[in-house]
């Protein structure tokens, strides 16, 4: 029973381990934030300049996230399940998808 015990601790220790180490720190979670905003700026910042925004204002903005917003709607809305998930529920509702 012992080695039986001595086996198991050996084989479930590491994992909640593992699960801490897959764990960011509140910088590294910021950080990956401001790259994902930074990416938005460069791929819809053009697009809301061309429609008169003027480049870093709050209307500048509030495109940047609108564009991206519609972008990632569209992406779920192709989703075979809708919204990322194979389950029943309203999203498979609504949009004529029955």
């Amino acid at each position: 029973m012992r080695a039986l015990m001595h086996t198991l601790a050996k084989v479930l220790l590491p994992i909640p381990l593992l699960g801490l180490a897959a764990c960011t720190t509140p910088q590294e979670r910021a950080a990956n934030v401001q790259a994902e905003v930074e990416q938005m700026m460069v791929t819809y910042g053009p697009a809301c300049s061309k429609l008169g925004y003027a480049s870093g204002s709050d209307a500048w903005r509030s495109c940047v996230l609108s564009l991206n917003q519609r972008d990632e709607n569209q992406l779920y809305d192709n989703y075979p399940y809708g919204y990322g998930y194979g389950g029943w529920g309203p999203g498979r509702w609504r949009g004529g998808r029955w």
